[in-house]
C-alpha cells in the first residue's frame, strides 16, 4: 500500500514541479495576460507533459542500473551466466528484436524488469534471489514475460499514454482554472492571474493527475496480461504458469525502486479503492487468464 502512495505521490508531485516552472518563468502569466488561445496553451501543455515523460524514457536504463546496482553481463563468468544470456538472445531471436542488456541485480525477493528506449535498445534484468529460488524453466519463463513487454513497445507505449495523460492534465487545469478565477474576479478581463489563480490551478492538477494514474496503471495491468501470453508462447505455458505459481507462493513486498516498480514482473498485493492505482493485476488473476486461454 505504501509504495501505491508513492507512485501516486510521485506523478502528482510531477505535475505540481511542472505547474511550478510555469509560475517561476511566468509562463502562466504572460499566457493569462495575452489571452493565449486554446491551441497555443494545448502546444505548451505538450511540450511539458511529453517531454517530461520521454526525458523518463531515455534514461530508464541508466537510472534501473543505478537505483538497483544492476551488473551487465558483458562477459559470461559461468556456465549459469551463459545460460541467462543465451536464453535472453533466443526469445529477442524468437519475438523479432535486437539482443537486450542483460544484467544481474542482487536483492533477496524474486523479481525481473525490463525497460529502455526502444525494441532494440533494451536492458532485461533479474534478481538473484529469482535465479536461487526458480528452476531453469521457470526462470526461462520469467525471461520471456520480460522479453515480451519489449517486443510488444510496452515501455514506449505507456510513456506515450503517461505524456499524453500529463498534457491533458495540465492544459484542462488551466482552462477550468482561469473559468474559476474569471468568475470569481467578476469576469473582470484587466486583471492578471493571481495566488488563487495559481491555487485553483495546483488543486485542479492534483485531481485530474489522480484520474490519470488510474488511467496509466489499467494499461499497465493490462499489458501484464500480454506479456504471460508472449512468455507462454516463448517458453511454455505450463512454464509461465509455474513461475506465477512460484512468486505466488513467495509473495512479498517488492523491493524494486517506485520508479522502476511498475517493469517487475510482480506487484504488491492490494485490496479495495487502491487497486485502481495497483501496476500489476493479482497473481491469481494471470494464473486463472493463462489456463482459460489453454
Amino acid at each position: 500500500m505504501l509504495r501505491i502512495v508513492l507512485f501516486v505521490v510521485t506523478n502528482l508531485a510531477v505535475l505540481l514541479l511542472l505547474g511550478v516552472v510555469c509560475k517561476i518563468f511566468g509562463i502562466d502569466a504572460w499566457a493569462y495576460r495575452n489571452g493565449m488561445s486554446l491551441q497555443g496553451l494545448l502546444v505548451m501543455a505538450a511540450i511539458f507533459g511529453m517531454g517530461g515523460a520521454f526525458i523518463s524514457l531515455a534514461i530508464s536504463k541508466w537510472m534501473a542500473k543505478m537505483t538497483t546496482g544492476a551488473r551487465v553481463i558483458v562477459e559470461p563468468q559461468n556456465a549459469a551466466e551463459r545460460w541467462l544470456v543465451e536464453t535472453v538472445r533466443r526469445h529477442a531471436q524468437n519475438a523479432g528484436i535486437g539482443m537486450p542488456e542483460v544484467a544481474v541485480y542482487d536483492a533477496p525477493e524474486m523479481n525481473a524488469f525490463a525497460t529502455g528506449m526502444s525494441k532494440n535498445h533494451a536492458l532485461v534484468a533479474v534478481s538473484s534471489g529469482l535465479l536461487q529460488s526458480m528452476d531453469r524453466q521457470e526462470v526461462e519463463a520469467v525471461l520471456g514475460h520480460e522479453v515480451s513487454h519489449i517486443a510488444n513497445g510496452d515501455m514506449v507505449t505507456l510513456t506515450l499514454i503517461q505524456g499524453v495523460l500529463n498534457t491533458f492534465v495540465i492544459f484542462l487545469a488551466r482552462v477550468v482554472g482561469r473559468v474559476i478565477d474569471s468568475a470569481l474576479s467578476g469576469n473582470r478581463e484587466d486583471r492578471g492571474p493571481g495566488f488563487g489563480y495559481f491555487m485553483i490551478v495546483m488543486v485542479l492538477e492534483l485531481v485530474f493527475g489522480l484520474i490519470a494514474s488510474m488511467i496509466v496503471m489499467w494499461f499497465s495491468r493490462w499489458r501484464e496480461f500480454r506479456a504471460d501470453a508472449g512468455g507462454a508462447r516463448l517458453a511454455g505455458r505450463g512454464a509461465m504458469i509455474a513461475a506465477l505459481e512460484r512468486l505466488a507462493g513467495n509473495r512479498g513486498e517488492s523491493m524494486l525502486p517506485k520508479s522502476i516498480q511498475a517493469f517487475g514482473i510482480s506487484g504488491d498485493l492490494t485490496r479495495g479503492f487502491a487497486r485502481l492505482f495497483m501496476s500489476h493485476p493479482p497473481l491469481e488473476e494471470r494464473i486463472a487468464a493463462l489456463r482459460s486461454a489453454a
